[in-house]
């Protein structure tokens, strides 16, 4: 019987006021992602997700951060490779609509380029790696425009 790999993964989805998702088109894979990350030895999950976001996105200031779940993902079935996933929800406050951001940690992804954007959490797009499993737990925003108020 063969030993199953797990790797411990942070994941956020970050929202800025209007409802929309950050998200980026990453090198290697098809579909959309989000920042996210393998724990580093004596990190929480929480921890690496800060870490990651500011990485992969250079967004340095998180608020209102909340777990939303946590799943074992089948990555490889050979050999067997899961991912314990732990996802997150923060929102921004974020003026700009694109940019690119080049990753500095020296990792895997040092020099890599990712062209960041905001989406419509309902986007019909295939996200890479089932990252929008939980896109449905986040909040939903108001449409921007006043309150309709009732007439007498």
């Amino acid at each position: 019987m063969t030993d199953v790999t797990y790797v411990q993964k942070a994941c956020a989805y970050i929202t800025r006021s209007t409802g929309e998702l950050l998200v980026f088109e990453g090198p290697g894979h098809d579909g959309l992602q989000i920042p996210k990350g393998t724990l580093e030895t004596d990190e929480s999950p929480k921890e690496a997700l800060f870490r990651e976001v500011l990485e992969e996105s250079g967004l340095g200031t998180l608020n209102a951060t909340q777990h939303l779940s946590t799943d074992v993902w089948t990555r490889r079935r050979s050999p067997p490779k899961r991912y314990v996933r732990h996802f997150f929800h923060s929102t921004v406050h974020e003026p700009r609509d694109r940019w690119t951001h080049r990753v500095t940690d020296g990792g895997d992804e040092h020099g890599s380029e990712f062209e960041l954007y905001w989406v419509r959490p309902s986007t019909s797009r295939t996200f890479a790696l089932d990252l929008d499993d939980y896109v449905q737990l986040l909040p939903t925003a108001e449409p921007p425009g006043d309150l309709a108020t009732a007439s007498d």
